[in-house]
């Protein structure tokens, strides 16, 4: 485990300041508020945000529009969406980014469906879309595996609002294609594109065929993805994920020695759980923490009691030449579990779970918290590089779609 000095001295500022303008009689104005709001929505520090907002009503600080905005933001990205989509009704007046900041929020959480029917309700009430609503309302589809919805949508962006789609809109037809596993369909649309398709265009078509199996497609692209930018250390990551899943060991090897003579490193995953106002981070195998050995011991029950429940480690997600029990203790070292674990043991039972990772969720560790969810009797937030994850009683928010 690893404590971010930096990230639990912002919020432990924060916490200051607001005592400090306490004892001095200071309000702090609708500006500051903002302001700080946006910090707890970066950090997904949700206990500070909802102690802001009731500082808010105590102190009558006006709730502007661009206030409001600022809570619906902080909610949705701490996790809490419903209580975003109560702010936004609650509001007398809302502007284009109130409605894009409640599709967004609904979008990031899986309820595709609901963002639609915002967008519909936006228009309705003569609100015209600009370009980051059709972004938002691209991204729902694309969370909930609304292939024709994201078609019709896109469609009426130039036909109705005359509006050209940009790169980022192409983008969220790709990777809408790409989740709904129709790869070979988003590689069709994107060398249909009128503009020159992007990077990160084709690290999602690579990241679908690693997912569908579609290794050979996958490899070519990733080659192609180096050959056009050879200094980006996630191309050669891809590449040699495609390599470990056809087991083509010397291969993977290979261009893992690339990155070393390149000074190349992968993003390491790590994920970080907010505990009394603290923030504290863990990364795969971390032995740091002064509890480790009582965490550890908690991932070995969680591993017992979810196996009894019918759990089944997700063992092709290691992607390393060793043996299967070594494999699946590799995955019980996961920052996931570990941040749970660490949940498990500093929380009253039924008490909710948050955390936050920095990459996205893996096959195995999705699984394992949903039956983490169902032994524990605890709903489990997951807040990923992609979006949110609500595990309850077994089951998942995304519907296995993510």
């Amino acid at each position: 485990m690893i404590y971010d000095s930096k990230i639990s001295l912002t919020i432990h500022n924060l916490n200051l300041n607001f005592i400090t303008l306490q004892v001095t009689g200071v309000c702090p104005d609708e500006i500051t508020m903002v302001s700080v709001l946006s910090a707890c929505a970066d950090l997904g520090a949700l206990e500070l945000g909802k102690w802001l907002e009731s500082y808010i009503e105590r102190k009558n600080i006006m709730r502007s529009v661009e206030l409001c905005n600022a809570l619906i933001d902080m909610f949705a990205k701490c996790g809490d969406v419903d209580r975003a989509v109560k702010v936004f009704r609650e509001m007398k007046v809302r502007t284009i980014v109130s409605w894009t900041s409640m599709i967004v929020g609904l979008a990031m959480h899986g309820r595709g469906l609901e963002a639609v029917l915002v967008f519909d309700e936006m228009m309705e009430q003569g609100v015209d879309p600009d370009d980051v609503a059709f972004i938002g309302v691209l991204s729902a589809c694309s969370h909930s595996g609304l292939v024709d919805k994201g078609h019709y949508y896109f469609n009426t962006m130039e036909n109705m609002f005359s509006i050209v789609p940009k790169i980022e809109h192409y983008g969220c037809m790709v990777d809408m294609l790409s989740r709904a596993g129709r790869v070979n369909e988003a590689l069709e649309f994107v060398r249909a594109m009128p503009v020159e398709p992007n990077q990160v265009i084709w690290r999602s078509i690579v990241t679908a065929c690693h997912a569908r199996g579609e290794l050979k497609l996958g490899e070519s692209v990733a080659k192609e993805l180096i050959r056009r930018e050879p200094s980006h250390e996630s191309n050669y990551v891809l590449l040699s994920n495609i390599y470990a899943k056809l087991l083509r060991w010397e291969k993977k090897t290979k261009v893992r020695e690339m990155m070393d003579v390149k000074g190349m490193r992968k993003i390491p995953g790590s994920t970080m759980i907010e505990m009394n106002n603290e923030i504290y981070e863990f990364v795969a195998g971390d032995k740091s923490h002064d509890q480790y050995k009582e965490i550890y011991e908690m991932v070995e029950e969680m591993g017992r009691e979810i196996k009894r429940a019918g759990y089944v480690p997700t063992t092709s997600q290691v992607l390393l030449d060793i043996d299967e029990e070594d494999k699946e203790d590799a995955l019980y070292r996961h920052s996931e579990k570990l941040a749970i674990a660490f949940a498990l043991l500093s929380t009253p039972p039924g008490t909710p779970i948050r955390i936050v990772k920095n990459l996205r969720v893996c096959e195995d560790c999705h699984s394992a918290t949903k039956f983490i969810s169902k032994v524990y009797n605890r709903e489990i937030v997951v807040r990923d590089r992609n979006r949110f994850h609500h595990f309850k009683n077994g089951l998942c928010s995304c519907g296995d779609f993510w």
